[in-house]
């Protein structure tokens, strides 16, 4: 099974263009990273910095579900968490190193170093509340995507912005959620109303971005697809599921 799945890793990621895969993976890297401070806060909105990079993520899943399927942008997903993990577990390392961050040299403040470290480190329940968060929406966006597609049967630009929006919508909305109850909820008092209200506004906001660069995203979704892209993995998926 695991020599199976390892496989099948190799071809989707020899299939998927590297562009898209490293726009994800750094998307999801730097949304974590810039989570660490405010964008907007008020008692029906909130939103971190990460906000403006996380639909960049959700973008790139509704364009490999496109093409390759549900099964893929979760496994593609999968691979992102794994990597930021590690450039997680990179960054605590080096925050416990006895060095000082080149801020500390401008003030002369070992607060700021201090800081810095305490920043880059990050907080154990914030990377596991963002992980679930993010392996939940993900699950949920790429199935929902799919199912869509399904339904309407058809390779238009609206088809592509339906499946993409609906499935964005929930996405965020889980991905809010979850994050919101693990982290803001359990640790910094929130109640279930600012939860709650803020998963929906702040997936409304995700949603408009995303809408802004979704004609650019089904674009080239219909180049890969005139193109051939992937057809090893479409080919190999085709066979199985005919078995």
């Amino acid at each position: 099974m695991l020599k199976r799945t390892l496989e099948d890793y190799k071809v989707l990621l020899r299939s998927i263009p590297s562009a898209t895969v490293t726009l994800f993976v750094v998307s999801v890297i730097v949304m974590n990273l810039l989570a660490n401070k405010e964008l907007v806060s008020l008692p029906w909105l909130a939103l971190d910095c990460g906000f403006t990079v996380s639909w960049v993520s959700f973008l790139c899943m509704d364009m490999i579900c496109k093409r390759f399927g549900a099964n893929a942008s979760i496994k593609v997903s999968v691979l992102a968490e794994a990597i930021n993990l590690a450039v997680c577990l990179l960054f605590w390392l080096m925050s416990l190193t006895p060095g000082m961050w080149g801020a500390y040299y401008d003030t002369g403040s070992i607060q700021v170093n201090d800081a810095l470290n305490a920043t880059l480190g990050g907080s154990w329940y914030v990377v596991v509340g963002s992980m679930v968060a993010m392996l939940c929406s993900s699950v949920v966006n790429s199935l929902l995507n799919e199912g869509i597609g399904r339904m309407l049967h058809k390779n238009t630009f609206g088809s592509f912005a339906l499946r993409s929006y609906v499935s964005t919508m929930v996405g965020q909305f889980v991905d809010n959620f979850v994050f919101a109850t693990i982290v803001s909820h359990a640790f910094f008092g929130w109640t279930w109303t600012q939860v709650v209200m803020c998963s929906l506004t702040g997936a409304l906001a995700e949603l408009a971005c995303e809408m802004f660069l979704s004609p650019v995203g089904f674009h080239v979704v219909r180049s890969w697809e005139r193109e051939g892209v992937g057809e090893d993995y479409l080919r190999l998926h085709s066979v199985e599921a005919a078995r």
